[in-house]
């Protein structure tokens, strides 16, 4: 009996050794590039509702040399409205998407900035092409009347780095290092729709 018992006790005494021992092997979790939802707000205007927001954030040296080497990056500002519901779950309205890609060209030494695959500028620097990132234009995320008038929505705004545009060669280096890993939490607010 006593040796069972020396036995159990060397067991559960070899696991915890090798449980700290793995933990403090373990490489610590690392720690994604901060990005900030500084301000959010929709603005109803003649086309529809717009978003107006300011996001806040530095480039990593990773990210500004993968720039400058001609890597593009893809940043994708996400929203989504749900109107609440007492008697269900919460109703999902609408969920939209705007793209920013920020590419460097050697040859003309200029940064261009493309939305959603459709309007493209040149800038002279790359603070002015994440311009169009930290203070997007007011994008219309719905149409005029698709929003049930009266009724108040609950918003949440997102900013990330967008790792499925990559070229595929970069992708699995990316998901390694930490200063692909890019993102802002949700910022979440109300918005009541003006009565018609």
């Amino acid at each position: 009996m006593p040796d069972r018992l020396n036995d159990f006790l060397c067991r559960c005494a070899l696991t915890l050794l090798l449980t700290l021992w793995t933990a403090l092997i373990m490489p610590a979790p690392v720690q994604a590039a901060e990005a900030e939802v500084s301000s959010a707000r929709i603005e109803n205007s003649d086309e529809g509702y717009r978003l107006a927001a300011t996001f806040s954030f530095e480039l990593s040296h990773g990210l500004i040399d993968a720039i400058n080497r001609e890597i593009p990056l893809t940043f994708s500002t996400e929203i989504e409205l749900t109107r609440p519901r007492w008697y269900w779950f919460d109703e999902k309205t609408i969920r939209s998407v705007q793209t920013v890609r920020i590419a460097y060209n050697t040859w003309t030494r200029q940064y261009t900035a493309t939305i959603n695959s459709g309007l493209q500028q040149s800038f002279p620097t790359l603070e002015e092409a994440l311009a169009l990132v930290l203070r997007p234009r007011r994008w219309v995320v719905a149409e005029k009347g698709s929003l049930t008038a009266g009724a108040t929505y609950n918003v949440a705004v997102k900013l990330k780095l967008d790792l499925s545009y990559l070229p595929k060669t970069f992708l699995i280096t990316s998901l390694k290092d930490s200063d692909w890993r890019f993102a802002s939490d949700w910022k979440r607010f109300t918005f009541k729709v003006e009565d018609k």
